[in-house]
């Protein structure tokens, strides 16, 4: 059996039910119709739906939230870039189009619809955008390729060098974290070298060649446990000055970016401030400022590590004797840059060691291949541990500050990195996470369990899940968004071994969706829920429990318009607001109450006993005094079990009830029998004018 094709979904936002009809008749055969009927309905919708949404057709004049509101938003989130928007307005000025299209609508149609006009362009602005993320996508891959390849082999050729120099192993990486860290924090000094974040991006990448003319240098100068001769330190001297001509002479790639950037570090590395350096004796500026940042990055990484002629020194030593000047001159920013990050660098060096321990290993067994045998060859398991270790740093690697975690299936061992540990006042390492009491209080077995779930419902071709949750950040519960990549085993049939991942804190976006939500539910005045948002609830409620015993109330203010014209409309607003809080405190928490407009206000009621008593008491709760002013209250009342289960219906009932209080003298209550139905209701014009809001 074929199975049938999903339809793509269309979001529509206006608030004529007319409007969205006319819309969803034309486009319902072809593609899937949601609706919504205010711009803060819109933006929740886009927030839940996300990328299942392919189009956005937006009025511009709505309650709550205009359209151009939903734009501003839209902007903000960058969800512009992802979701379509074609206005749908009757307003046709250039002024709201050309604003329109400044804000990132794709395309602008004017009622009154012409169903060929509007088929026609949603078709195409969904082929556009589709086509348009094909190509990005194609673009993404490529580059990612490119930069994979890159890294790659860069480091293979730099563990060359290291294991010919006899050095530990980790001196490129931190080298590479070092400089990141050191020009991170220079562009936020100064904007002196005029660096981008691609700069900086091309300069750590480059770090890893600083010392390739080491290739070279004799091994048993290279690794001499003792102190040079003169004659042995020159030649040494000169491995700076091979390095850049190796780069320099390169036949293809002079004019990349890379290798420039390169071939200044390799050369200039060990230039001095003071212009005592070498090999052409810089000073100053003269010396990049890529090289600048590197030759103190390798000189830090140079004294707190172990090499064949000494002992690593500790960190606080390590960063005195550069700024003391025993290791020679350097740039005062570039040390003022190193002073500022100085308590952060043991914790960044270790944490880079955990996240790439691993993948650091597979890289040593290709360099010592090609040192073996002179050319790259290595087993196929080999070759794919290596790929899976650089997807997981390449991953990791994107997360820096951020709460990050490695999951293992077998054995169960969820492991994270230091910082995040820290953070979460939890064990580096836990085993059988599951039954762990921190997991179950830092996370909840309940979200453990949706997020499993969802990682082993994913495949290879699509590893990535996310999971919204508040998590426990010592005795803080924040919304939190759990990013995870599930790792997936090479072999058929492919296998699900664990997950890498991070936590994204969403706590401040989510609570501004929610107050969002909370204006487009409730009414402003008085904090209860709008008529609107209550119809729904009741609905809800009656089709969820159709078995139930349930009442509609219906009442208003008795001379309420006497209240806004003796003492003004503020005070009126108050006599609301009280009026509100008094059936909040008289009501169950799970009834339901609502201000329909103006004094009238409602309750929905479920009871097991006598009905009465429950009336009784609300009524009596709200009758009473508010500064200078009585209040008495109206009162109608319906059951369900008389009049039916529809809403409508229950709502016309009760309101026929409260106008024969009304025409009775006002300032009781009663409930609803068949004598009433001929009658009008309050909502209808009587005899002393009284509509919703006009005052009981």
């Amino acid at each position: 059996m074929v199975e049938a094709k999903r339809k793509q979904k269309i979001l529509i936002a206006d608030d004529s039910e007319m409007n969205r009809s006319i819309l969803a008749d034309m486009l319902e055969d072809e593609y899937e119709i949601m609706e919504v009927e205010n711009g803060v309905q819109a933006v929740a919708a886009i927030e839940k739906y996300g990328v299942d949404l392919s189009l956005l057709l937006l009025d511009i004049v709505m309650p709550e939230m205009d359209g151009f509101g939903v734009l501003m938003v839209m902007n903000e989130h960058k969800w512009i870039e992802d979701l379509p928007v074609i206005m749908i307005s009757a307003e046709n000025s250039p002024v709201y189009i050309d604003r329109a299209y400044e804000m990132g609508a794709t395309d602008f149609i004017v009622r009154p619809f012409n169903e060929m006009v509007v088929r026609r362009r949603v078709v195409n602005t969904i082929l556009l955008y589709a086509k348009q993320k094909k190509l990005m996508g194609m673009v993404a891959d490529q580059i990612y390729e490119k930069e994979k390849s890159s890294n790659m082999m860069i480091d293979i050729l730099s563990h060359i060098v290291e294991f010919r120099n006899g050095e530990s192993g980790w001196h490129v990486r931190h080298v590479h974290t070092l400089t990141e860290l050191l020009l991170e924090h220079l562009i936020e000094k100064t904007d002196r070298y005029g660096l981008s974040q691609a700069d900086i991006s091309t300069i750590s990448m480059a770090s890893a060649l600083h010392d390739i003319g080491k290739i070279a240098i004799d091994e048993k100068i290279l690794n001499k446990p003792g102190r040079f001769t003169d004659e042995e330190f020159e030649i040494m001297k000169t491995h700076s000055a091979i390095g850049g001509d190796l780069l320099r002479d390169l036949p293809l790639y002079q004019d990349e970016p890379l290798v420039k950037c390169a071939f200044e570090i390799c050369r200039w590395h060990h230039e001095r401030y003071d212009g005592r350096g070498y090999p052409d004796g810089l000073k100053g500026d003269e010396i990049p400022i890529s090289a600048q940042i590197v030759a103190l990055a390798d000189v830090y990484d140079a004294l707190t590590s172990e090499r064949c002629y000494k002992k690593a020194f500790s960190h606080d030593v390590a960063v005195q004797m550069i700024l003391d000047g025993k290791c020679g001159s350097f740039n005062p920013m570039v040390l003022e840059c190193l002073t500022d990050i100085a308590d952060q660098l043991p914790l960044e060096l270790s944490q880079e060691e955990i996240l790439d321990g691993n993948n650091r290993k597979s890289l040593q067994n290709v360099a010592q291949e090609m040192l073996y045998h002179g050319e790259l060859t290595a087993s196929e398991r080999t070759l794919q541990l290596l790929e899976k270790e650089r997807e997981k740093y390449s991953f990791f690697a994107m997360m820096s500050k951020e709460i990050q975690f490695e999951y293992n299936v077998s054995p169960s061992i969820l492991t994270l990195t230091p910082w995040s540990a820290k953070k979460l006042s939890a064990n580096e390492i836990i085993a059988d996470p599951r039954m762990s009491d921190s997991v179950k209080e830092i996370l909840g077995i309940e979200n453990w369990d949706a997020l499993s779930d969802k990682l082993r419902k994913t495949n290879r071709e699509n590893p990535v899940v996310t999971h919204d949750c508040k998590i426990d950040f010592q005795g803080e519960h924040r919304w939190s968004r759990i990013v995870a990549h599930a790792m997936w085993s090479s072999e058929e049939p492919h296998e699900y071994q664990g997950a890498i991942g991070k936590v994204i804190d969403i706590h401040d976006t989510r609570l501004k969706l929610d107050v969002l939500e909370q204006l487009a539910t409730h009414d402003r005045m008085t904090g209860l829920l709008n008529h609107a948002s209550a119809k729904e609830q009741i609905i809800g409620r009656m089709a969820q429990k159709p078995d139930g015993a349930y009442a509609l109330v219906i009442f208003d203010l008795d001379h309420f318009k006497m209240a806004n014209d003796t003492y003004g409309h503020i005070f009126g607003d108050q006599v609301l607001q009280h009026t509100a809080e008094k059936l909040r405190q008289s009501i169950r928490g799970m009834d339901i109450a609502a201000r329909v407009g103006g004094d009238e206000f409602l309750v929905f009621l479920e009871y097991t006993e006598d009905l009465e008593p429950i009336i009784e008491r609300i009524f009596r709760s709200l009758t009473g005094r508010f500064d200078e002013f009585d209040i008495s209250v109206s009162m109608g009342v319906a059951r369900a079990d008389l009049v039916g289960m529809d809403y409508e219906t229950l709502f016309h009932c009760a309101d026929q009830a409260l106008y024969t209080v009304k025409r009775a003298g006002r300032g009781h209550y009663r409930f609803y029998d068949e004598s009433m139905s001929k009658m009008l209701s309050v909502i209808s014009p009587i005899d002393e004018g009284g509509g919703e809001g006009a005052g009981g």
